[in-house]
């Protein structure tokens, strides 16, 4: 039984396993992007044949993400870093925490680097030149009697040993964000139409209808144009109501989204209806009402006993902007007709009375919904990536011993280090500490 324990943990601590996860994930990767995800069944049985379709759908390759398959390779492979970590990590945790002025004084001079330096100083003064190279290179020395000589030791980021670590810790994070918002986050679209709101999304997956625990008013819609006709911009003035009240307002437009309690509002598209809606305002008596409204229709406002309408439509000298014939009457004569330019605001007087006058074209709003718990999770995750990949290439772990002791007429001075990365940079600090503990030794007055 032991030995079966043995197996199976030796093959999920395997580096081959982990090579082995990461080949097939790229290879799903590659067909997650050139195979369209969540398209409708319809749609690759025309791209790739009855036969491929039926294939694809035993593999759950139309949402190969969510598929068993791919989840399995990711809990593969996360249980792969877990052991591999649990593994490893004690070594290097002995590595980390070890008393270096315990090492073994015959390994110093079988490593590489190491250079010897003979001296007619005496062991002190030697010890002495040694503290202040190394301090002056950087190097902050312990040291203790050995052997009846004297063993400096220093060290820099040994902390650095732990770099792969935060890697597989980051990718975890990441996994987890991204099974936190495969879960429990959705993505979603709703069309709201201008001064309307609404509570509810509907999911992309299977046009399920969402709750989101709030309302989104659009207040207002706007298009603007090139000169060719495309759409230069659209944007939405929306406002978050809780409880019938405006706890939140944003306007929006393509790629600067409004975002709130964990959902995010992003700027998608736009529907026209060929209505209008018009903004009447009794200047006089404040009284105000806004209406929907065809061309060729006669709305009536009986408060005020006033009759509009839309009767005709030409472009004006900027492309694809419009300007209205309106025709309008109250009680006080007859209808009189007027000009108005798509979203301005004009004055209309009749016989001592004096109203305010908007219109624009109706819209409605489409908003690309998103709410994904997991977000925060995978960024952190990102960053702790980027922060280890960082110290697992670029630092490394640095140690330099310096073993003085009287040999016969003259003090041996054994300069001795090593690094787990990155040699040829820590060989240039290595001599650097070389010269100058030559150069104070030279410059040393001797004793006699």
């Amino acid at each position: 039984m032991s030995n079966k324990k043995n197996s199976i943990w030796s093959f999920f601590a395997s580096v081959k396993l982990a090579l082995f996860v990461l080949f097939f994930l790229a290879i799903a990767s590659v067909i997650g992007t050139v195979i369209p995800q969540n398209a409708p069944p319809d749609a690759y049985i025309n791209e790739f044949g009855a036969n491929m379709a039926r294939f694809f759908q035993i593999l759950d390759i139309p949402d190969m993400y969510n598929s068993w398959w791919f989840i399995g390779l990711l809990i593969m492979l996360a249980l792969n870093l877990t052991i591999c970590t649990i593994e490893r990590l004690p070594n290097v945790w002995r590595l980390v925490v070890q008393d270096n002025l315990e090492t073994d004084i015959d390994r110093l001079a079988k490593m590489r680097p190491s250079k010897e330096i003979l001296t007619s100083l005496s062991p002190e003064e030697a010890a002495n030149c040694a503290r202040a190279s190394l301090a002056e290179n950087g190097w902050q020395a312990k040291e203790a009697p050995r052997d009846a000589g004297i063993l400096l030791f220093a060290q820099k980021w040994p902390w650095t040993r732990f770099g792969v670590y935060v890697v597989h810790t980051s990718i975890l994070v990441i996994f987890a964000g991204a099974m936190i918002g495969s879960h429990f986050g959705y993505k979603g679209s709703v069309m709201i139409p201008e001064t309307r709101s609404s509570d509810t999304i509907y999911s992309f997956n299977n046009q399920e209808p969402i709750k989101l625990g709030f309302e989104v008013l659009c207040k207002r819609f706007t298009l603007t144009h090139y000169a060719n006709g495309a759409p230069k911009e659209f944007r939405s003035d929306l406002a978050i109501l809780e409880n019938g009240k405006e706890v939140l307002t944003k306007s929006i437009v393509v790629n600067d989204p409004l975002t709130y309690k964990g959902h995010t509002f992003y700027q998608s598209s736009y529907q026209s209806y060929k209505k209008f809606l018009i903004s009447l305002t009794d200047n006089q008596t404040k009284q105000a009402e806004t209406f929907l409204i065809e061309p060729g229709k006669e709305i009536k406002w009986p408060v005020e006993d006033v009759t509009f309408g839309i009767i005709n439509r030409e472009m004006t000298e900027t492309p694809f902007l419009y300007k209205y014939k309106v025709w309008f009457k109250d009680g006080t004569g007859v209808a009189e007709p007027f000009w108005i330019t798509d979203g301005d605001t004009t004055t209309v007087k009749r016989n001592g009375k004096e109203y305010t006058f908007a219109l624009k074209e109706f819209f409605a709003t489409g908003l690309q919904v998103t709410k994904d718990p997991g977000v925060w999770y995978v960024y952190t995750g990102c960053m702790l990536m980027l922060l280890g990949l960082m110290v697992a290439f670029f630092l490394s772990h640095r140690r330099i011993w310096v073993y003085i002791k009287q040999e016969g007429d003259e003090t041996s001075v054994l300069v001795s280090g090593n690094a787990n990365k990155n040699r040829p940079t820590f060989e240039k600090n290595f001599d650097a500490v070389n010269r100058s503990l030559e150069e104070k030794i030279k410059a040393a007055p001797e004793t006699t």
